[in-house]
């Protein structure tokens, strides 16, 4: 007799009622199939749901196991982000311009989830091109957020960050340009994380932004987002950004380790240029009070370095321009304020482009010899909590680079420096609002980071609950 199915249970728990027999992975897809037509109406995560395609897979895993393959993700239920190529299905990225798009390849990540028995469930939503910090596509339409229906998700990884908070899939590949990934985990109240910029192949698929963005996983625990992401990563053919670099496992890198002692943790608010808004500056007080607890050394410091916002966009405009300036002979099938956006990088000179990559050399070295002195950095989740829709969108990349209010640019550093970051709940607002916590370290050191999140998840995180 099967199991019953909780639509929240953790992927690892997922997989492992799917290999001891407990469930089928067939049964999972089902009772998944089943949430996403109770739960997505009103909020608007999918684009496409695959159920033929997910019943055939899941059968796949099910006979794979009896022929007795070991499958890590065995039956698990996967959204993959609209961006993300999947083989047979539509990849519009949002765009009108693309709405025919279906590519006939896998994107290498979403193959390797495949082939360790992930079953993807549907496509879920994203911005026009993934340029905001919000998930309205002219394509499909506004996602919202399952904690306030008028409040966004944030982007753009939004429907990716909803799938998950509200049990519509256990996990979801997301990407992070400018946190893209971390923006919807911290608004979503789920745990998403930033590779480090080498580490997971991004191809084939869209040009995008190639020196910025990364994939990577999200999910509703640390443990389920590390054994994802050591799936997704290495080395491979389609891709030759991606560097030969090992990723140690969760489990050797958490070690017997049950808090954090002797850990030497930087503590920083606004990274010293950013804006914070006082609710979230004041949940974030009481989040680092908590790493107290478990044995770090606390010590308030981050890196005096160049504003990162302008330099983020010189080089995020020319490369975007780079990318989907070619459709601009499509124009009237895209956003208006989306062709400003694209056309700002086109009088951006290669000069200008050289130029800043090596600016952009100077702040990598500069976080590089800071974080050499502590374990990692520790900083709010956001700065601001899950905006209404139709507000403007403070992380709008086509916004003015002089503005002086930095309401985003906390999310560039990673991006721009290639360190990883995992972003992890904390606890709900007195408004009822989701608001979390991020831990950046050096490039590479993903699991060490990962293992520090996941200690710290199990012993001071208070949101437990999910979205009703």
């Amino acid at each position: 007799m099967e199991q019953q199915i909780d639509a929240f249970m953790p992927a690892l728990a997922v997989a492992d009622s799917v290999r001891t027999g407990a469930n089928s992975a067939r049964a999972v897809a089902e009772a998944t199939l089943a949430r996403i037509a109770e739960v997505d109406e009103g909020l608007n995560a999918y684009t496409v749901v695959l159920a033929d395609r997910a019943l055939a897979q899941a059968d796949d895993v099910d006979t794979r196991l009896a022929s007795g393959e070991d499958l890590p993700l065995a039956g698990v239920p996967l959204a993959v982000k609209d961006h993300v190529w999947l083989a047979g299905a539509p990849a519009t990225n949002g765009s009108r311009a693309l709405a025919e798009f279906v590519p006939d390849a896998d994107c290498v990540a979403v193959s390797r989830l495949v082939a360790a028995g992930a079953v993807v469930v549907g496509k879920t939503n994203n911005p026009e091109f993934c340029y905001r910090g919000d998930t309205d596509s002219p394509l499909w339409g506004l996602t919202r957020n399952p904690w306030d229906r008028n409040r966004t998700p944030g982007g753009s990884s939004g429907g990716s960050g909803v799938a998950v908070a509200t049990g519509m899939a256990a996990l979801a590949i997301g990407t992070d340009g400018g946190g893209s990934i971390r923006i919807p985990a911290a608004f979503c109240g789920i745990v998403g994380h930033k590779p480090s910029h080498g580490l997971v192949p991004t191809q084939p698929g869209f040009r995008g932004w190639p020196t910025l963005s990364v994939h990577g996983p999200m999910g509703r625990t640390v443990a389920d987002v590390a054994a994802m992401l050591e799936v997704m990563a290495g080395t491979h053919p389609a891709d030759p950004a991606v560097v030969p670099v090992p990723l140690v496992r969760h489990d050797a890198a958490t070690g017997d380790r049950r808090d954090l002692q002797g850990l030497r943790v930087a503590v920083s608010k606004d990274f010293g240029f950013a804006l914070v808004e006082p609710e979230v500056a004041r949940a974030f007080e009481d989040a680092v009070a908590t790493f107290a607890e478990l044995g770090c050394e606390l010590i308030e410091a981050h890196p005096t370095t160049e504003d990162p916002v302008p330099l983020w966009m010189t080089i995020a405009h020319a490369e975007g321009y780079a990318s989907e300036g070619p459709l601009l002979d499509r124009e009237d099938l895209i956003d208006p304020e989306t062709v400003r956006t694209v056309r700002r990088g086109e009088t951006i000179s290669s000069r200008e482009y050289l130029d800043a990559q090596d600016r952009r050399k100077e702040l990598c070295r500069q976080w590089a010899v800071f974080l050499e002195d502590f374990d990692f950095i520790v900083s709010p989740g956001q700065q601001v909590l899950p905006f209404l829709v139709g507000q403007p969108d403070p992380s709008d990349p086509g916004g003015d680079q002089e503005s002086p209010d930095r309401w985003w640019g906390m999310d560039a550093i990673a991006n721009l420096t290639g360190q990883p970051v995992t972003a992890v709940p904390w606890d709900l607002t007195e408004s009822g609002l989701p608001v979390g916590i991020q831990l950046m370290a050096t490039r590479f050191g993903d699991a060490q980071l990962l293992a520090a999140a996941g200690i710290w998840e199990a012993h001071a995180r208070r949101l437990r609950a999910h979205p009703s």
